[in-house]
């Protein structure tokens, strides 16, 4: 058997690097798609895939090129690369080698899209204690989309096939294009003033720049502002808006929009339905329990002799009479015991005071008796007195008529002479 015609892999894998490094239209060349599986390696070389809708590239940028960068590469950023496409002989693979990338106009929104979010969400327009809830049996829904298109159409037949007995208010707007995210916010307003139960704010699918309306701020303040409650329901399930964050509930579709903003009227029959069996069974079991309560007290002793409720009660109130009785008795006792007590210890200090008080006066009037002149005067002593004043030497003029006292009379005199000690 000959081999030789056979290849190796390495020499397979020479020949296509060969080829495609000989190749004028692979030598440079200018790709626009979306970076993933992004690898910042240790050593600054760059390595990630490159995409679009239905087909990837890998990619590598070297440091030297790498570090010439005017921006961060990411997941999800959309970029402009340049570059040439080779093989590497090792895995096979080929593979674009970038000597230069730039952000794709696309990848600007979606930087945009970042710092608004995170400036309305410091703002706390994203707040979940400022999200208003969603009424669970609404009367009448507020809907603002594009007056054509599939949205408004599955939005109208998703409500009436689920619930038929609320009104649907179409505010037709704007939903892409330069004006739109002015008409968005006019309509807001204006459903808001029509006391709507609930507002269905939503467009279909469509590129970042189709829904970029509902990423503006003018939008986002005029839903955080508004009285109604909002459902966002912008796009397909992978979209997300600004509105989403800011509304009080978000839907990944129109239709998942209407299906979140009405009950299902089917659904509402089962209920009620099953309401209805168990509210009957829970009255029948309130009957069997009442009847039987019934029964019992029919047969109850006391019913069938009523009288003895009327005994029982006597007897009761005739031991409470006579505790009554005994505890007044003993309360009155201790209070006749009191008063004898304190009658006899007021008798007590009554004495005490008029034994207190008889010492005192007898004391008195022994003094009093001492300095009596009555006393004096027996014995052996006189009074004189002078105009029936005791007799003041110094007041005593010759010629003036004295009166002295004695124990057993009275002696008037003339002053002939008054001498001083």
């Amino acid at each position: 058997m000959n081999n030789d015609r056979y290849l190796t892999i390495t020499q397979i894998n020479k020949y296509l690097k060969y080829k495609f490094d000989n190749d004028d239209n692979l030598s440079i060349v200018y790709l626009k798609g979306e970076i993933s599986n992004f690898k910042n390696h240790t050593t600054g070389h760059l390595y990630f895939t490159l995409k679009d809708e239905n087909s990837r590239i890998l990619a590598i940028m070297f440091k030297n090129n790498a570090q010439n960068l005017k921006f961060q590469p990411k997941d999800g950023s959309k970029v402009l690369v340049t570059g040439k496409i080779s093989v590497y002989e090792a895995t096979g693979n080929y593979q674009i080698y970038v000597t230069d990338m730039q952000e794709d106009g696309v990848g600007n929104l979606y930087l945009e899209f970042e710092k608004l979010k995170k400036k309305l969400s410091e703002l706390g327009y994203f707040n979940e204690d400022h999200k208003k809830p969603i009424p669970k049996f609404p009367r009448k829904i507020g809907v603002i989309t594009a007056k054509t298109g599939a949205a408004i159409k599955d939005i109208i037949t998703t409500i009436n096939r689920r619930y038929r007995i609320c009104e649907i208010y179409l505010f037709p707007a704007l939903v892409q294009g330069e004006n739109a995210k002015e008409d968005i916010v006019s309509k807001l307003k204006i459903a808001d003033e029509y006391n709507l139960d609930v507002i269905i704010l939503g467009r279909g699918g469509g590129s970042i720049e189709d829904l970029w309306p509902f990423n503006e701020e003018i939008v986002a303040k005029a839903i955080y502002e508004a009285k109604t409650p909002i459902i966002s329901a912008v796009g397909h399930e992978i979209d997300f808006t600004i509105a989403d964050f800011v509304a009080d509930l978000r839907a990944p579709t129109p239709t998942a929009g209407a299906e979140l903003a009405v009950p299902n009227q089917l659904e509402l029959k089962e209920y009620i339905k099953q309401l209805e069996l168990r509210q009957i069974k829970n009255i029948k079991h309130l009957i069997e329990t009442k009847t039987k309560h019934l029964d019992y007290l029919k047969s109850n002793h006391i019913l069938k002799n009523p009288m003895d409720i009327y005994i029982v009660k006597q007897q009761k109130l005739d031991m409470l009479i006579e505790k009554m009785i005994y505890l007044f008795k003993e309360k009155l006792n201790i209070a006749s015991n009191k008063i004898t007590i304190t009658s006899n210890n007021l008798k007590v200090d009554i004495k005490n005071i008029f034994d207190k008080k008889q010492i005192y006066f007898t004391n008195l009037l022994s003094k009093i008796e001492t300095l009596n002149p009555i006393n004096t005067i027996k014995r052996g002593y006189s009074i004189t007195r002078l105009d029936n004043k005791i007799v003041d030497i110094k007041k005593i003029k010759k010629d003036d008529l004295i009166k002295t006292e004695l124990q057993t009379g009275f002696i008037t005199s003339k002053v002939v002479e008054v001498e001083e000690k």
